[in-house]
């Protein structure tokens, strides 16, 4: 069992930058792969990022290429994505997922464990 929890959302004007941190609980966190996904209302959750076990492989979809970065830090179980050039397409509520292989993958249903979610917000 992993518990996660994410923090670090909140309102920012178009073209900020966010750093969400996603802290993890149970067992040991360096064995699951990490990723971060989103999702907007009325939408289905979608992928933004992904990170293997020791950090050795990331993955992100086109939409968030060059903006977005994905990173790690198993000494202290945390998961973190840095957020910049956000524009409005970006708000929704974003999730941190743990899966249970080596490297990452940016599809749902490989995830096993997820956080509650916190809210980014971009306004135009």
């Amino acid at each position: 069992q992993v518990q996660l929890v994410e923090s670090g959302g909140g309102l920012v004007q178009a073209g900020g930058s966010l750093r969400l941190s996603c802290a993890a609980s149970g067992r040991a966190f360096s064995t699951y792969a990490m990723g971060w996904f989103r999702q907007a209302p009325g939408k289905e959750r979608e992928g933004v990022s992904c990170i293997g076990r020791r950090g050795e492989s990331t993955n992100y979809p086109d939409y968030v290429k060059g903006r977005f970065t994905i990173y790690r830090d198993n000494s202290s179980d945390a998961v973190y994505l840095q957020m910049n050039n956000l524009g409005p397409d970006d708000t929704a509520v974003y999730y941190c997922g743990a899966e249970p292989y080596p490297t990452c993958r940016l599809a749902r249903n490989r995830y096993h464990y997820w956080g509650p979610g916190t809210q980014v917000t971009v306004s135009s």
